[in-house]
């Protein structure tokens, strides 16, 4: 039982352990790994009472104690949770519950109210007693399950299996990131994006402290003042925080920082040069990975004195972590050489079992392929990649429209059809472009006129999360067209200029 082993024994071992020790820092407020250990047995006394058989738990992911505490009693209980995050629409929220067949839904403040399913309020839960001993279940079932971004306008499903989350644990261990007791980790990302599980998970099972971000807080400010104010020893960052940090890199001074990950985006040498004069004792490291190979999948060293390898800019994104596979294929499959470059598919026990329910979607992305004598299942990244002589892999972009927005993958076609349905029938071309800072933000053009932008602006809100949002809207009378006869979006980029 590679989870048991990997995650919930070791957990488990620091509850008893490190009782009095502090397990998060939260709201200005300390919590130790004994009241995280009442604040999980009160939940999972609540699942256990209402939950007959195994099934999908909804998660309102707040930044509180009761919601971290949710995800451990979920797992302990053999379930696999579905967050949902407060401040997304909650027609999206509902899209997501109707297609996990979501029956229950924890949520730690209890203001949400969603068709058909039964919530428990996890906040007024009494404590009896510990309720720790986990529930024996199979590698093979879920952990939980995020839902991302669909080019057809409803979000589709990513399930990560328990064997999944051990074998990341596994391999992330083996990377020489080495956390224990003494350390104060940050994690700054959203429960309902995956890097979120390896910034509260690998802490949690060392015994480490865990800092988050309230919700109604400006993300990258509060930021600055755990790096400064705590002394935080390690964390995963994204470059759009630290772009967003720039502007005080003469400040910020860390030197406790030990490890610092950089990750969701490509990552830019430049930036990672002056950040690293912020935190002169840290290791840096550049982690890849869709969330279809459960968060990380591949990890290169970034070094302070040598030669960068870089690709526009862009620091190599390095070798697969123990027990992956890498290959770069080319249209027609084949495998490709040293400097050839062409789609980077994945392999490994870390590989998800699929999209929920979609197996039309399934299809395009997973494929076999012999490999070493074997038959192996691959993932297709659509990222454009290449290996260099010494094995290192150099990122060259994205192959279809997919962008990252502050860490978020984001379907550009997902923001095309929820314009296109307010506008009835009007087409909207959704076009990544750069701000000032460097950072990716969405314009969105709209052929032919457009009566009233707030309205438009308004039915998007209702539909998607705020990360998704364009920050530009203008109007074409008509969309040039390239000479495949498909609206030339690169033209319509160069009117951004």
């Amino acid at each position: 039982m590679m989870f048991l082993k990997s995650v919930i024994n070791p957990f488990n071992g620091v509850l008893e352990k490190f009782n009095n020790l502090n397990a998060f820092y939260i709201r200005e407020q300390y919590y130790s790994y004994g009241h995280f250990a009442r604040c999980i047995s009160m939940v999972r006394d609540a699942l256990q009472s209402r939950v007959n058989g195994n099934q999908n738990i909804g998660l309102v992911v707040n930044d509180d104690i009761e919601t971290y505490a949710s995800v451990f009693a979920i797992w302990l209980e053999g379930m696999a949770y579905v967050p949902l995050h407060p401040h997304q629409p909650v027609e999206r929220s509902e899209e997501i519950i109707d297609q996990a067949e979501i029956r229950l839904v924890l949520d730690s403040r209890g203001d949400l109210k969603f068709t058909g399913a039964e919530i428990i309020e996890t906040v007024n839960l009494t404590y009896k007693s510990l309720n720790l001993v986990p529930k024996i279940v199979p590698d093979d079932s879920l952990a939980y399950i995020l839902f991302t971004s669909g080019s057809t306008g409803k979000p589709k499903g990513v399930m990560i299996t328990r064997g999944n989350l051990g074998a990341f644990m596994d391999s992330f261990l083996k990377t020489g990131i080495q956390i224990d007791e003494n350390d104060r980790c940050l994690q700054c990302f959203d429960l309902t994006f995956d890097v979120s599980v390896q910034s509260f998970l690998v802490p949690l099972t060392k015994g480490a402290c865990v800092y988050t971000i309230p919700h109604d807080q400006i993300k990258y400010s509060y930021v600055y003042g755990l790096l400064e104010d705590h002394q935080l020893t390690f964390g995963a960052m994204a470059p759009s925080m630290i772009r967003y940090l720039r502007p005080y890199f003469d400040e910020i001074r860390v030197p406790a920082m030990r490890y610092n990950i950089v990750t969701a985006e490509a990552s830019p040498l430049d930036l990672l040069m002056e950040w690293s004069e912020c935190i002169p004792n840290a290791e840096i490291y550049d982690f890849y990975g869709p969330t279809e190979a459960t968060i990380y999948c591949t990890y290169h060293k970034f070094s302070r004195e040598g030669a960068n390898k870089q690709l526009n800019g862009m620091l190599s994104i390095g070798k697969p972590m123990d027990g992956l596979k890498a290959i770069v294929v080319d249209d027609d499959g084949k495998v490709q050489g040293a400097n050839q470059k062409g789609e980077l598919c994945i392999s490994g026990e870390q590989l998800t079992p699929g999209y929920w329910k979609n197996p039309e979607k399934n299809r395009d992305s997973f494929f076999e392929k012999k490999t070493d004598g074997s038959l192996i299942r691959f993932y297709r990244t659509g990222d454009s990649c290449f290996f260099d002589e010494d094995g290192d892999i150099m990122l060259a972009g994205r192959l279809d429209y997919q962008v990252k927005i502050q860490g978020y993958r984001i379907e550009l076609g997902e923001i095309e059809y929820h314009a296109r349905e307010f506008l009835k029938g009007q087409n909207a071309i959704a076009v990544p472009v750069d701000n000032h800072l460097g950072n990716t933000e969405i314009a969105l053009f709209v052929e032919g006129a457009l009566a009233v932008e707030a309205e438009l602006v308004n039915y998007l809100q209702g539909k998607m999360p705020y990360y998704m949002m364009p920050s530009r809207i203008l109007v074409e009378p008509v969309f040039d067209l390239n000479t495949s006869g498909k609206v030339d979006r690169i033209k319509l980029k160069s009117k951004l200029a």
